[in-house]
Protein backbone atom coordinates (compact mmCIF):
# COMPACT_ATOMS: atom_id res chain seq x y z
CA UNK A 1 0.00 0.00 0.00
CA UNK A 2 1.03 3.64 -0.87
CA UNK A 3 -0.24 6.53 1.07
CA UNK A 4 0.40 10.18 0.63
CA UNK A 5 0.75 13.13 3.12
CA UNK A 6 0.98 16.31 2.38
CA UNK A 7 1.15 19.03 5.45
CA UNK A 8 0.90 22.67 6.42
CA UNK A 9 -0.11 23.74 3.05
CA UNK A 10 -0.97 27.41 4.46
CA UNK A 11 -3.52 28.55 1.36
CA UNK A 12 -3.58 32.36 1.49
CA UNK A 13 -5.22 34.97 -0.30
CA UNK A 14 -3.93 34.57 -4.23
CA UNK A 15 -0.90 36.84 -4.20
CA UNK A 16 -0.20 36.94 -0.74
CA UNK A 17 3.41 35.11 0.09
CA UNK A 18 4.71 33.30 3.07
CA UNK A 19 8.44 34.01 3.67
CA UNK A 20 8.96 34.98 -0.15
CA UNK A 21 6.79 32.04 -1.06
CA UNK A 22 3.49 31.62 -2.38
CA UNK A 23 1.79 28.56 -0.81
CA UNK A 24 -0.84 28.55 -3.09
CA UNK A 25 1.56 27.83 -6.31
CA UNK A 26 3.57 25.26 -3.77
CA UNK A 27 0.82 23.34 -3.30
CA UNK A 28 0.07 23.21 -7.15
CA UNK A 29 3.27 22.20 -7.56
CA UNK A 30 3.33 19.15 -4.45
CA UNK A 31 -0.06 17.91 -6.10
CA UNK A 32 1.69 17.77 -9.23
CA UNK A 33 4.69 15.86 -8.20
CA UNK A 34 2.82 13.35 -6.08
CA UNK A 35 0.27 12.79 -8.47
CA UNK A 36 2.74 12.36 -11.50
CA UNK A 37 5.64 10.40 -9.76
CA UNK A 38 3.06 8.32 -7.72
CA UNK A 39 -0.35 7.82 -9.63
CA UNK A 40 -0.38 3.83 -7.46
CA UNK A 41 -1.12 5.85 -4.31
CA UNK A 42 -3.90 5.01 -2.58
CA UNK A 43 -4.77 7.84 -0.91
CA UNK A 44 -3.60 11.69 0.31
CA UNK A 45 -3.40 12.63 3.45
CA UNK A 46 -3.32 16.26 4.18
CA UNK A 47 -2.26 16.82 7.86
CA UNK A 48 -3.39 20.36 9.10
CA UNK A 49 -2.97 23.97 8.21
CA UNK A 50 -5.31 23.92 5.43
CA UNK A 51 -5.50 27.92 5.38
CA UNK A 52 -3.00 30.35 7.00
CA UNK A 53 -5.46 32.52 8.34
CA UNK A 54 -8.42 30.21 8.41
CA UNK A 55 -10.28 32.34 5.41
CA UNK A 56 -13.34 30.75 3.95
CA UNK A 57 -11.99 31.59 0.53
CA UNK A 58 -9.18 29.27 1.16
CA UNK A 59 -11.78 26.50 2.04
CA UNK A 60 -13.78 27.30 -0.91
CA UNK A 61 -10.35 27.00 -3.51
CA UNK A 62 -9.46 24.07 -1.55
CA UNK A 63 -12.43 21.79 -2.17
CA UNK A 64 -12.81 23.39 -5.94
CA UNK A 65 -8.76 22.11 -6.37
CA UNK A 66 -9.24 18.62 -4.66
CA UNK A 67 -12.14 17.88 -7.22
CA UNK A 68 -9.34 17.43 -9.78
CA UNK A 69 -7.64 15.05 -8.08
CA UNK A 70 -8.10 11.35 -9.22
CA UNK A 71 -7.43 9.80 -6.10
CA UNK A 72 -9.11 10.11 -2.28
CA UNK A 73 -7.89 13.46 -0.27
CA UNK A 74 -8.63 13.09 3.68
CA UNK A 75 -8.13 16.56 5.63
CA UNK A 76 -7.19 17.03 9.22
CA UNK A 77 -7.36 20.66 10.59
CA UNK A 78 -4.85 22.37 12.24
CA UNK A 79 -3.89 25.41 14.58
CA UNK A 80 -3.65 28.14 11.91
CA UNK A 81 -7.38 26.29 10.32
CA UNK A 82 -10.89 27.48 11.97
CA UNK A 83 -13.34 25.02 13.07
CA UNK A 84 -16.83 26.48 12.32
CA UNK A 85 -15.21 28.04 8.65
CA UNK A 86 -13.09 24.32 7.37
CA UNK A 87 -16.90 22.72 8.52
CA UNK A 88 -19.32 25.22 6.57
CA UNK A 89 -17.91 24.06 3.31
CA UNK A 90 -16.50 20.27 4.15
CA UNK A 91 -19.24 19.30 6.52
CA UNK A 92 -18.72 15.91 5.32
CA UNK A 93 -16.08 15.47 8.03
CA UNK A 94 -17.47 16.26 11.16
CA UNK A 95 -17.71 13.26 13.34
CA UNK A 96 -20.78 13.59 15.44
CA UNK A 97 -19.81 15.43 18.53
CA UNK A 98 -18.64 18.20 16.04
CA UNK A 99 -15.07 17.22 15.48
CA UNK A 100 -12.85 16.45 12.32
CA UNK A 101 -12.63 13.09 12.72
CA UNK A 102 -12.65 10.10 10.31
CA UNK A 103 -12.49 6.27 10.04
CA UNK A 104 -11.22 5.51 6.36
CA UNK A 105 -10.91 2.15 5.06
CA UNK A 106 -8.02 1.02 3.40
CA UNK A 107 -6.97 -1.45 1.29
CA UNK A 108 -4.45 -2.22 4.25
CA UNK A 109 -6.62 -1.78 7.46
CA UNK A 110 -8.01 1.83 8.50
CA UNK A 111 -6.81 4.91 8.75
CA UNK A 112 -8.26 7.43 11.52
CA UNK A 113 -7.82 11.27 10.95
CA UNK A 114 -8.21 13.47 14.45
CA UNK A 115 -9.02 17.21 15.21
CA UNK A 116 -6.20 18.22 17.97
CA UNK A 117 -7.63 21.73 17.00
CA UNK A 118 -8.32 24.34 20.08
CA UNK A 119 -9.90 27.94 19.56
CA UNK A 120 -7.76 30.81 20.34
CA UNK A 121 -4.52 29.05 20.31
CA UNK A 122 -1.63 27.61 17.96
CA UNK A 123 -0.87 24.33 20.96
CA UNK A 124 -2.97 20.90 20.50
CA UNK A 125 -5.79 20.06 22.33
CA UNK A 126 -7.46 16.54 22.76
CA UNK A 127 -10.48 16.66 25.24
CA UNK A 128 -12.79 13.64 26.42
CA UNK A 129 -15.25 13.90 24.02
CA UNK A 130 -12.48 13.35 21.25
CA UNK A 131 -10.69 10.47 23.39
CA UNK A 132 -13.91 8.98 23.59
CA UNK A 133 -14.60 8.89 20.11
CA UNK A 134 -10.93 7.62 19.28
CA UNK A 135 -11.09 4.98 21.75
CA UNK A 136 -14.45 3.55 20.04
CA UNK A 137 -12.90 3.34 16.73
CA UNK A 138 -9.55 1.65 17.71
CA UNK A 139 -12.45 -0.94 19.24
CA UNK A 140 -14.10 -1.65 16.68
CA UNK A 141 -11.68 -2.10 13.87
CA UNK A 142 -8.96 -4.52 13.20
CA UNK A 143 -5.16 -3.40 12.00
CA UNK A 144 -3.35 -1.81 11.00
CA UNK A 145 -4.57 1.52 11.89
CA UNK A 146 -2.35 4.66 10.50
CA UNK A 147 -3.18 7.81 12.94
CA UNK A 148 -2.88 10.84 10.94
CA UNK A 149 -2.86 14.46 12.89
CA UNK A 150 -1.53 17.66 12.90
CA UNK A 151 0.21 18.58 16.12
CA UNK A 152 3.34 16.76 17.26
CA UNK A 153 2.21 14.70 20.37
CA UNK A 154 6.32 14.13 21.64
CA UNK A 155 8.22 17.08 22.60
CA UNK A 156 10.61 18.50 20.04
CA UNK A 157 13.64 19.88 22.96
CA UNK A 158 12.93 22.95 21.12
CA UNK A 159 11.24 25.37 23.22
CA UNK A 160 9.49 27.85 21.46
CA UNK A 161 7.61 24.46 19.12
CA UNK A 162 7.29 23.10 22.57
CA UNK A 163 5.00 25.41 24.06
CA UNK A 164 2.56 24.45 21.19
CA UNK A 165 2.85 20.76 21.04
CA UNK A 166 -0.63 18.36 21.86
CA UNK A 167 -0.81 19.93 25.08
CA UNK A 168 -3.17 16.60 25.88
CA UNK A 169 -0.65 14.04 25.16
CA UNK A 170 -1.21 12.48 28.36
CA UNK A 171 -5.18 11.80 27.57
CA UNK A 172 -4.07 10.79 23.96
CA UNK A 173 -1.47 8.48 24.81
CA UNK A 174 -3.79 6.95 27.72
CA UNK A 175 -6.27 6.23 24.74
CA UNK A 176 -4.23 4.44 22.27
CA UNK A 177 -2.06 2.64 24.43
CA UNK A 178 -4.87 -0.45 25.12
CA UNK A 179 -4.96 -0.08 21.13
CA UNK A 180 -1.30 0.12 20.86
CA UNK A 181 -0.59 -3.42 19.09
CA UNK A 182 -3.34 -1.97 16.37
CA UNK A 183 -1.50 0.95 15.53
CA UNK A 184 1.38 0.39 12.72
CA UNK A 185 2.28 4.57 12.49
CA UNK A 186 1.58 7.97 13.38
CA UNK A 187 1.83 10.92 11.04
CA UNK A 188 1.55 14.58 11.74
CA UNK A 189 2.85 17.95 10.70
CA UNK A 190 2.58 21.43 12.51
CA UNK A 191 6.43 21.50 13.53
CA UNK A 192 7.79 22.21 9.84
CA UNK A 193 10.38 20.04 10.21
CA UNK A 194 11.48 16.37 8.96
CA UNK A 195 10.97 14.36 12.33
CA UNK A 196 10.86 10.84 13.07
CA UNK A 197 10.43 8.86 16.55
CA UNK A 198 7.77 6.84 18.26
CA UNK A 199 5.04 7.94 21.07
CA UNK A 200 3.69 5.44 23.35
CA UNK A 201 6.15 2.65 21.27
CA UNK A 202 4.44 3.72 17.85
CA UNK A 203 6.78 5.17 15.06
CA UNK A 204 5.70 8.34 14.08
CA UNK A 205 6.72 10.97 11.33
CA UNK A 206 6.37 13.95 10.16
CA UNK A 207 7.74 15.67 6.64
CA UNK A 208 8.92 19.55 6.70
CA UNK A 209 5.59 20.91 4.62
CA UNK A 210 4.98 22.12 0.78
CA UNK A 211 5.78 26.05 1.46
CA UNK A 212 7.64 27.50 4.74
CA UNK A 213 10.03 25.50 6.72
CA UNK A 214 11.24 25.65 10.13
CA UNK A 215 15.27 25.45 11.15
CA UNK A 216 15.81 23.63 14.70
CA UNK A 217 16.91 26.04 17.10
CA UNK A 218 17.82 24.28 20.38
CA UNK A 219 18.90 27.07 22.12
CA UNK A 220 15.57 29.32 21.34
CA UNK A 221 14.05 30.44 23.77
CA UNK A 222 10.29 32.54 22.76
CA UNK A 223 11.18 32.81 19.07
CA UNK A 224 10.32 30.16 16.46
CA UNK A 225 12.94 29.91 14.17
CA UNK A 226 12.66 29.56 10.34
CA UNK A 227 15.11 28.88 6.79
CA UNK A 228 14.94 28.53 3.58
CA UNK A 229 15.06 25.58 2.61
CA UNK A 230 13.06 22.86 -0.03
CA UNK A 231 9.93 22.43 0.24
CA UNK A 232 8.22 18.38 0.49
CA UNK A 233 5.84 16.05 1.11
CA UNK A 234 5.64 12.01 2.92
CA UNK A 235 5.54 8.98 0.38
CA UNK A 236 4.72 5.80 2.84
CA UNK A 237 4.65 2.67 1.78
CA UNK A 238 3.85 -0.64 3.71
CA UNK A 239 4.72 -4.11 3.05
CA UNK A 240 3.02 -6.62 5.23
CA UNK A 241 4.66 -5.51 8.65
CA UNK A 242 7.11 -3.54 6.78
CA UNK A 243 6.50 0.20 6.71
CA UNK A 244 9.29 2.97 5.02
CA UNK A 245 8.58 6.41 5.24
CA UNK A 246 9.77 8.88 2.38
CA UNK A 247 10.27 12.80 2.56
CA UNK A 248 10.18 13.73 -1.28
CA UNK A 249 11.98 16.99 -1.50
CA UNK A 250 9.88 18.39 -4.64
CA UNK A 251 11.33 21.92 -4.33
CA UNK A 252 14.53 21.06 -5.57
CA UNK A 253 15.92 22.48 -8.09
CA UNK A 254 19.48 21.35 -8.36
CA UNK A 255 21.47 18.19 -10.81
CA UNK A 256 20.22 15.08 -9.79
CA UNK A 257 23.16 13.15 -10.54
CA UNK A 258 23.66 9.25 -11.78
CA UNK A 259 26.29 7.62 -9.91
CA UNK A 260 26.11 4.13 -11.55
CA UNK A 261 24.77 0.82 -10.77
CA UNK A 262 23.96 -0.78 -7.30
CA UNK A 263 26.31 -3.88 -8.38
CA UNK A 264 29.92 -4.28 -6.33
CA UNK A 265 31.50 -5.75 -9.38
CA UNK A 266 30.75 -2.34 -10.95
CA UNK A 267 32.14 0.16 -8.32
CA UNK A 268 35.20 1.11 -9.34
CA UNK A 269 37.39 4.11 -7.99
CA UNK A 270 38.71 5.20 -11.35
CA UNK A 271 35.39 5.48 -13.15
CA UNK A 272 33.14 5.70 -10.20
CA UNK A 273 31.62 9.61 -10.35
CA UNK A 274 32.07 10.61 -6.70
Amino acid sequence: MKLLQITDIHLTTPGQTIGGRDPNANFDAALTHALTNHPDAEALFITGDLSDWGDAEDYARLRSRLKTIPIPVHLCIGNHDDRPTMLAEFPELADENGFVQQLVPLSTGHAITLDTWGPETHAGHFCEARAEWLDRQLADVDGPIWLFMHHNPVPLGIEPIDQIMQLDAARLAHTIRPHAAKIRHIFHGHCHLPLSGSFCGIPLSAPRGTNHASWPDFGAVNELSAADLTESYAVMLSHGEDVIVHMIEYGYTGKVRREGTPAYASWDRLTMIR
